[in-house]
Order: C-alpha cells, then sequence, then structure tokens
C-alpha cells in the first residue's frame, strides 16, 4: 500500500511539473520579443523624424521585412531623398542612390554610422548583425516601465561575431507581451552610446505593439530620432526575390 501511494504521489508530482508555468530563458524572450515585432514577414509605412537644437526634419519610408534575412527599406520623402533604397539580403547590405544612378554594396566598416543623418545606426536599420545568433543572453533582474513589469537582459557579443555594440541592454515586458520596451547601447569599453524608448502602445494589424520608438544618444543634449509607425501589415505575400539588388532601382 505504501509502495502505491509513494508511486501515485510521484506520477501526480510528474503531472503538475509538465503543467506548470515554465519561466522563458532570456534567449527566449528576446526571439519571442523578435518574433512579435518582425514576424514571418511585414510591410510598414513609418515616419522618422529627426530632432536636432535648431531644427528637425521628417523623412517616410515604406519597409518590406522578410524573416531576419531579407529587408528593404524605400525613402518616400522629403523630395530629395525620394527613392533612395537600403536593402539587406543574407549577409550582404546595398544602398541605391537615384540621384547618381548607382548602387553601392555597403562594407561592415559602415554600420556603425549614422542612418540617413538621424540618431539610429545603418546597422540598427538593417540589422546586419542578430541579436539572436551574435550575442549570448542573461536575465540580469526587472523593472517597471510604462506601467508594465520587464524583464532586463544583457546581451553580449560572442567572440567574433558582426557586431558593432560591446553590449547591449534590453528590456521587455513580462506577462506574455513580449515588448520591446526600452534598449541600451553601449561601445566596447562600456560607455552608454544610445538609450532606445518605447511608448504609445497600440494594436496593429492584431498585435499589440509600441508605435513610438525615440533613439537618444547619451552625450549630446538636445538630439533625437522618433520612429513612428503609421501603420504594418504581418505575414505579408512576400518572396526572397524581391529582394533583389535589381529590385532596388525598380521599387515604389
Amino acid at each position: 500500500m505504501k509502495y502505491t501511494l509513494a508511486i501515485g504521489t510521484l506520477v501526480f508530482g510528474l503531472v503538475l511539473a509538465a503543467f506548470a508555468p515554465q519561466n522563458p530563458s532570456a534567449k527566449e524572450i528576446i526571439e519571442r520579443a523578435e518574433k512579435k515585432l518582425r514576424g514571418e514577414s511585414s510591410i510598414a509605412d513609418v515616419t522618422i523624424k529627426i530632432v536636432r537644437p535648431n531644427w528637425d526634419r521628417e523623412i517616410q519610408t515604406k519597409t518590406w521585412a522578410l524573416g531576419s534575412e531579407y529587408a528593404l527599406i524605400l525613402i518616400k520623402a522629403p523630395a530629395r531623398d525620394k527613392g533612395t533604397v537600403f536593402l539587406k539580403r543574407e549577409n550582404e547590405i546595398w544602398n541605391w542612390q537615384p540621384s547618381i544612378q548607382r548602387q553601392i554594396k555597403m562594407p561592415p566598416s559602415m554600420m556603425m554610422q549614422s542612418w540617413m543623418g538621424s540618431d539610429f545606426t545603418n546597422d540598427d536599420l538593417v540589422r546586419e548583425s542578430s541579436v539572436i545568433v551574435d550575442y549570448t543572453h542573461e536575465i540580469v533582474g526587472d523593472s517597471i516601465l510604462e506601467g508594465r513589469k520587464c524583464y532586463k537582459i544583457e546581451l553580449t557579443p560572442k567572440p567574433d561575431a558582426p557586431v558593432v555594440w560591446g553590449k547591449i541592454i534590453s528590456f521587455i515586458s513580462a506577462d506574455g507581451e513580449y515588448l520591446q520596451m526600452r534598449g541600451e547601447f553601449y561601445d566596447e569599453d562600456g560607455f552608454l552610446i544610445n538609450t532606445l524608448h518605447a511608448s504609445e502602445i497600440k494594436e496593429l494589424s492584431g498585435r499589440l505593439l509600441p508605435t513610438k520608438l525615440v533613439m537618444t544618444p547619451a552625450d549630446q543634449p538636445g538630439y533625437s530620432t522618433i520612429m513612428s509607425y503609421n501603420s504594418i501589415e504581418f505575414n505579408a505575400d512576400l518572396e526572397e526575390e524581391f529582394f533583389s539588388v535589381q529590385n532596388m532601382k525598380r521599387i515604389r
């Protein structure tokens, strides 16, 4: 009788363990946040406003993305930049300049440079490096942002990974939301360079997402870049062939 009772208790315990909620790992949290933001594919209209102490300007863009390997950004306005295209195709980054009718393959050394004069880097926009593949991940604490409990996750580059940041601290909302609420970007010496704040959380294409992202440099008062999502369509019908160097000239 005691033996039977012990076996029954063990089985019952195993059943409870199987149905108990499992805490996701740091890498799983980052993966889920990236998947929620990107989806399998997406098409988005985005306004980027560059703010400086004495002036500001807006850039209207349309973006197409397929997984994490393919992305295309078309500049729709202002007129002087209209038709400029940035393309990520696997490990290659290309730029099409309509004013000179020239395609430029961007070397890795350009990834840290400013994108279109903004506070985002080329790597921030086209993501040559992967926050999932090129970094290790560790939960180092938690925080409350915009009224939401967030995981605080430290991303450290793997040896020889093609990354531009020495460290990233990412704040991802908990309770199954997986919203990327804040990011802190550090150089190789551990100095904070940029901070990304997310806000104005709304439902877009059936998903709850931050629709306003503000990138602020640490050492330049009065500088910021505001990225606002006007619309986004997830699981769009896109093929790899769309993301071709030839299509950069044709896209409108």
